[in-house]
């Protein structure tokens, strides 16, 4: 993100028999700046994925790095540290089948540094 815009597309197909919500869908295509990198999948949290969130609620907006330790939180933790990134996102719905998340900057003067959105074709 230091080197500018990043988008992030998440694609999956439409299914017309299947009444589901846009951000219910269980399995997409990824998109990083128009190249496809790979898939994604919704999954659950884990309890390290809880962990990490008890951690981080009292932090609104910002970036940083939670310590690696033995028995600390995150799967990353035996790995070393854990990378995290809270901010505030704009959500703008195009349509059933699209919904887009702007990460707005705080200070408000320029536009957002990451996009993710989310469609159905």
């Amino acid at each position: 993100m230091g080197l500018g815009l990043v988008r992030i597309a998440l694609e999956c197909e439409k299914n017309p028999s299947e009444k589901i919500k846009l951000i219910d869908e269980p399995i997409w295509t990824m998109y990083c700046n128009g190249r496809k990198v790979g898939y994604a999948v919704k999954r659950e949290p884990t309890d390290d994925d809880l962990k990490v969130m008890q951690t981080l609620h009292a932090v609104s907006m910002g970036a940083g790095v939670l310590p690696g330790e033995s028995g600390s939180v995150g799967e990353a933790a035996a790995e070393g540290e854990l990378t995290y990134m809270r901010a505030h996102f704009e959500r703008v719905v195009g349509s059933k089948d699209s919904e887009t998340y702007y990460m707005m900057n705080p200070d408000g003067n320029s536009g957002p540094e990451l996009s993710v959105f989310f469609v159905r074709v």
